[in-house]
């Protein structure tokens, strides 16, 4: 990267060494825009029109970093506006199927072609909604555009799912073809709340079905933007809307609708469950879900610690550990276990910690106070079942006593703790001491989830064994950037076993598109 063109760089989750001069200055550019555009109310948007909800209470959308800033006021849609949007989706889907793969392509790849222009803005917002640092907001914007280039690729290389096939007399002429269910619905999240709303839906879009696009209440700022997108690159008045409004009582109108065929859906089990669920009532629908970690490292004995220790800090609490992702339990060697915990707490000590949307901060705010909340309650139980090693109080002073933040918190317990079982989203780490390789894989593979994992070792028969026998989809070997984040479109498929994954096949992988799709064959009798 240069200092002369911060258009140009490109920011992932592990970028490390790279002169950021140039981009540090675009970033204060684009922060003082947004913090200026704040406040403003914003409508649905439904079938390429404005729409209002008179007489319904509007979201306030406002920062973590400081909840007296309000970023937005946004409509609240009731089940009559979901009614709305789905109608205009399926009249507006048949004519987007009927278009061209190559034409729908060519609008995606514009739509990635206008993230990348209008990066900067996309991520500052992010960086005041969601409490994300510069370089989480800026690799969360750049993995968007990645996800839609390398989904556009798998349509192309693929011919756009159109195949021919054997014949079995010489009269017919056979072919296999892979064509869209017709309407989902995507439900997004709010920690990656660009990119993964522009994975799922731009996977159905591409597909040819149209979306009805629910954002998450704390990030309805990022989703509109997101229309905007979508809207300026070319996608037709009612193929995506955009619909805000408060948890069940918006979200179950819209997957519940007759008129949705499927449903997109990251977000906590429970919800993710109750969905799949109830879905399918007439025939099954496709029900695509990613649906949480409770993710695991271990660290053996030939472990190079160093590199353990700051893996498993950068992962545990980088966006304060409210990633799917996330480490939020390590089991270390005893033999080595004293050594490695006095490095991940001095690593963790060094965390630059307050208002993230300064250049030199990296930890910031958890979501909204129900976060810490959960993460109260955490702590409280590890104070009884184990020691506090380090953190496990609210921050407090000047920028703390405007938002919701709390101190990344490392909980020594014992293995039959809840706490190694049961998924936080918040920024608590539980360790523990274990005999051996075997009982730290029985103890990672306890739990129902089944997302990420990481391992720490030397030995070459040690990292084959750990990849046969855990029980995870994205799976880290000695990753200090990162012990079980950072997975990128093309690099790492994104995929959820067990109580953590829908389909078998996750976003950023080569099998993902084609879950938006059914076959149909055709035969043509010629004579």
């Amino acid at each position: 990267m240069t200092a002369t063109a911060p258009a140009q760089q490109k920011i992932t989750y592990t970028s490390t060494n790279v002169d950021l001069t140039a981009f540090h200055q675009a970033f204060d550019e684009a922060l003082a825009a947004v913090r200026k555009a704040a406040g403003a109310s914003h409508p649905l948007w439904i079938d390429g029109k404005a729409v209002e909800a008179p007489g319904r209470t509007p979201i306030t959308d406002v920062s973590p970093i400081d909840t007296s800033l309000i970023l937005g006021v946004f409509t609240a849609a009731g089940p009559e506006h979901v009614d709305l949007a789905v109608k205009a989706a399926v009249r507006a889907q048949k004519a987007w199927a009927r278009l061209p793969w190559q034409e729908r392509v060519r609008i995606l790849r514009q739509a990635a072609t206008l993230i990348r222009e209008r990066k900067f803005e996309l991520s500052a917002i992010m960086a005041y909604e969601v409490g994300k640092n510069r370089f989480e907001a800026m690799g969360d914007t750049e993995e968007s555009a990645d996800l839609i280039d390398y989904y556009c690729q798998q349509v192309e290389d693929h011919h756009g799912y159109i195949k021919p096939m054997n014949n079995l007399t010489p009269i017919e002429r056979n072919t296999e073809l892979l064509r869209p269910y017709g309407v989902f619905a995507c439900v997004a999240p709010f920690n990656f709340p660009l990119a993964l709303s522009t994975g799922m839906s731009s996977a159905a879009l591409m597909t040819g079905n149209a979306v009805v696009y629910k954002p998450a209440e704390d990030t309805p700022w990022t989703g509109l933007k997101l229309y905007e997108v979508y809207r300026d690159a070319g996608v037709p008045a009612g193929v995506f809307s955009f619909v805000t409004g408060r948890g069940r009582e918006m979200g179950d109108a819209l997957w519940q609708h007759p008129g949705v065929d499927g449903v997109v859906f990251t977000g906590s089990k429970p919800v993710g469950m109750r969905i799949f669920h109830g879905l399918s009532e007439k025939w099954v629908k496709p029900c695509l879900m990613e649906l949480g970690g409770k993710n695991a490292v271990i660290v053996t004995e030939t472990a190079d610690l160093d590199a353990a220790a700051e893996g498993c800090m950068r992962s545990a609490f980088g966006l304060q550990n409210q990633k799917c992702s996330a480490t939020s339990r390590v089991y270390v060697d005893r033999k080595v276990y004293p050594a490695f915990v006095e490095k991940l707490i001095a690593k963790t000590k060094a965390i630059t910690m307050g208002d993230v949307t300064q250049k030199d901060v990296w930890f910031g705010p958890v979501i909204n106070e129900r976060a810490v909340q959960h993460w109260e309650k955490a702590v409280a139980q590890a104070g009884r079942e184990g020691k506090v090693l380090l953190g496990g109080t609210r921050l407090r002073g000047e920028v703390f006593d405007k938002g919701h933040f709390v101190a990344p918190t490392i909980a020594e317990l014992p293995l039959e703790s809840t706490l190694f079982l049961e998924e936080l989203f918040a920024p608590f780490l539980a360790i523990a001491p274990v005999d051996s390789l075997d009982q730290a894989l029985a103890e990672a593979n306890k739990v129902e989830f089944g997302l990420t994992a990481g391992f720490f070792s030397a030995k070459q028969e040690e990292i084959d064994r750990f990849f046969d026998e855990i029980e995870a989809g994205v799976c880290y070997v000695n990753k200090r950037s990162g012990a079980t984040t950072g997975a990128w479109p093309g690099a790492q498929a994104f995929c959820g076993w067990k109580g953590s994954g829908g389909s078998g096949k996750g976003g950023c992988g080569p099998w993902y598109v084609q879950q938006f799709m059914r076959e149909q064959s055709r035969t043509v009798i010629t004579g």
